[in-house]
């Protein structure tokens, strides 16, 4: 393949000229992934990109999906992917996509193709107002000009460049509104090309960046941790929340953080420290020990809130309810995150890197405090219970829960949809086993593209991936699965309850004269034999917990993407769920009133 400067001075046109530029200027700025949806009007972006020598490409039919494989791939690397569309309704469809990496910060690039401005506003076919389509969703956006042999070809460089860096300060999506005219296709259209770029031949022959940024700031401020420390040193009863993360470095420095303060640490299945973890602090099943009502009157003096919000709504109630004295919460960029409205110490600053900064000024405890032991005695209790409930070979949505991850192998990625699978894991995941990286789209928690944020994620990782999924996320994002044929194998297991599982657990379905069904509950009666043999994956419909254990491993060993479809029954699963909350509820309550016997 044509080296990139080469390529670039042999341009046939303006339009190849610019978008090859771009293409090799976000390339030496980190972009990592770049998702091209089909189209004309981003015909010169698509042959870019397709011709770069080490441009990393994945074709998608499907914007939406396509969106989400770059969230995906931006979720695991810590670095910007972009999606490729062409202009009209293709642009609209990443809208999902870019709320959910807007609210959970996550760095993702739109380059959408767009008719150039003496089309817009005139009927012309395929041409909306695409310049502000996104809102207040995107941190910066551009309406970049339509090519032309009269305007500095570095315009386009310094606009990649800044575009990169804004996002990744603070993390979060970035729009690109190209303009393109005729000749799309790589013909000659008169331009000296050779001409144009001789005022870059130094940036073309050096390989670096044409404009560096430096890295945004992310050290917490020296006199804030100081000031912290001093609040909460000595203090018994305080709890370290771990909140989902895309940063692997959150967990290890979480448990460093808990081991300080001698303190509880409360993890979310996403933050790195739930599963996999060998820290004594961790109590993993924490959204289980707080079905305990004597344990949700716990008194709480001091929080400290690293990362994101956790998936546990006992939790978030349990803390708000508290209204600790102190309640620090540290995370990248200025956005609030007080829910409860009773956060006293806002930290805008890596999580991880104020963990430590946080332990390096606390002496810790001697020994372990009575609030640590009694922390630690129900925290075991609900895992004996657990044990105890999933003693059998049935195969229920927790165990499904607990089977999947468990079976994922060290290294590997795990994917939790939104709605039942991610509480499951959160819940009934066991604590031990091998460490995994986890991603879930909890920004704003919605079911759109979960299968093409796991196909991104794998490749991001370069690591086989489980994807926990219901049925009905699964149906949403249904044509992704053909993304399932290329990059590192993702195991999708598909809970299908027929139709929303989630909302048996609200008050709405026990109301009286309520349609439930039809539009709560939307059964379908579809099963998914048939659209894994359509995208060519191997199936496999397991009815016991060992035959889901014997499929998701042999899925693996296989190497290969595999669909494995487990069939439940939601009444079955909202009666379920309700035992295993009386069970850990009763476990608690046991072992808080044998840690009263033995004062």
């Amino acid at each position: 393949m044509t080296p990139s400067p080469a390529r670039l001075r042999l341009a046939p046109n303006v339009n190849a000229l610019w978008a090859g530029l771009l293409v090799e200027e976000l390339v030496r700025q980190g972009v990592g992934l770049f998702v091209v949806a089909p189209g004309s009007r981003s015909a010169p972006l698509a042959l870019a990109v397709a011709g770069h020598p080490t441009a990393d490409v994945l074709v998608h039919v499907d914007e939406r999906g396509g969106a989400y494989a770059a969230l995906g791939y931006a979720r695991a690397t810590g670095r910007p992917a972009a999606l490729v569309t062409t202009s009209g309704t293709a642009v609209a469809n990443a809208l999902p996509a870019v709320v959910e990496a807007a609210e959970d910060g996550v760095p993702l690039l739109l380059l959408t193709a767009d008719r150039p401005p003496e089309l817009r506003d005139t009927g012309a076919n395929q041409t909306i107002r695409q310049p502000g389509l996104f809102g207040g969703y995107v941190r910066w956006s551009a309406d970049v000009p339509a090519p032309s042999a009269d305007v500095d070809p570095a315009l386009v460089l310094t606009t990649a460049a800044q575009a990169v860096h804004r996002s990744l300060s603070p993390p979060g999506p970035v729009h690109l509104n190209l303009m393109f005219r005729e000749p799309l296709a790589p013909v000659a259209d008169g331009a000296d090309v050779t001409a144009l770029v001789a005022p870059l031949e130094g940036w073309l022959t050096g390989g670096a960046p044409y404009t560096r940024y430096g890295a945004p700031p992310a050290a917490p401020d020296d006199a804030v941790v100081a000031e912290l420390a001093a609040r909460v040193e000595g203090v018994a009863r305080g709890v370290v929340v771990a909140g989902k993360s895309d940063d692997p470095a959150l967990g290890a420095a979480a448990a460093h953080l808990a081991a300080a303060l001698g303190w509880p640490l409360l993890p979310d299945l996403g933050s790195g420290a739930r599963l996999g973890s060998t820290s004594p602090e961790t109590i993993p099943c924490a959204d289980l020990v707080l079905t305990s009502d004597r344990m949700k009157r716990a008194p709480l003096d001091a929080v400290i809130h690293l990362g994101g919000p956790p998936t546990s709504k006992r939790l978030l109630t349990w803390l708000g309810a508290a209204r600790p004295a102190v309640w620090a919460v540290a995370r990248r960029g200025p956005a609030r995150y007080d829910p409860a409205h009773a956060v006293t110490h806002r930290i805008e600053a890596d999580p991880a890197l104020f963990a430590h900064a946080l332990a390096a000024e606390v002496i810790p405890p001697a020994r372990p405090t009575a609030w640590l032991t009694g922390w630690r005695a129900v925290g075991d209790a609900v895992g004996a219970a657990l044990e105890d409930a999933f003693s059998d070979d049935a195969l229920t949505e927790p165990r499904t829960a607990r089977v999947a991850a468990a079976a994922i192998p060290a290294g590997g990625g795990l994917v939790a949809a939104a709605s039942m699978p991610v509480r499951d894991l959160d819940a009934f995941a066991a604590p031990g086993g091998a460490a995994v990286r986890v991603a879930a789209n909890r920004g704003a928690s919605g079911i759109d593209g979960t299968v093409g944020t796991a196909v991104g994620f794998a490749r991001g990782l370069g690591a086989p991936t489980l994807l926990l999924i219901g049925d009905l996320a699964l149906l949403h994002d249904l044509n992704a699965l053909t993304l399932l044929r290329e990059g590192p194998p993702v195991v999708v297991v598909a809970v299908n309850n027929d139709g929303g599982g989630i909302f048996s657990f609200l008050p709405v379905a026990e109301a009286e004269g309520v349609p439930f069904e039809q539009v709560f509950g939307t059964p379908h009666g579809l099963s998914f034999a048939h659209a894994a043999a359509l995208f060519g994956l191997p199936y496999a419909a397991p009815t016991t917990a060992a035959e889901l254990d014997g499929a998701v491993r042999a899925a693996f060993a296989a190497g290969r993407s595999a669909l494995i479809e487990v069939t439940t029954e939601r009444a079955a699963n909202r009666a379920l769920h309700a035992d295993l909350t009386a069970r850990t509820a009763a476990a608690v309550d046991a072992a808080l009133a044998a840690a009263d016997d033995d004062r």
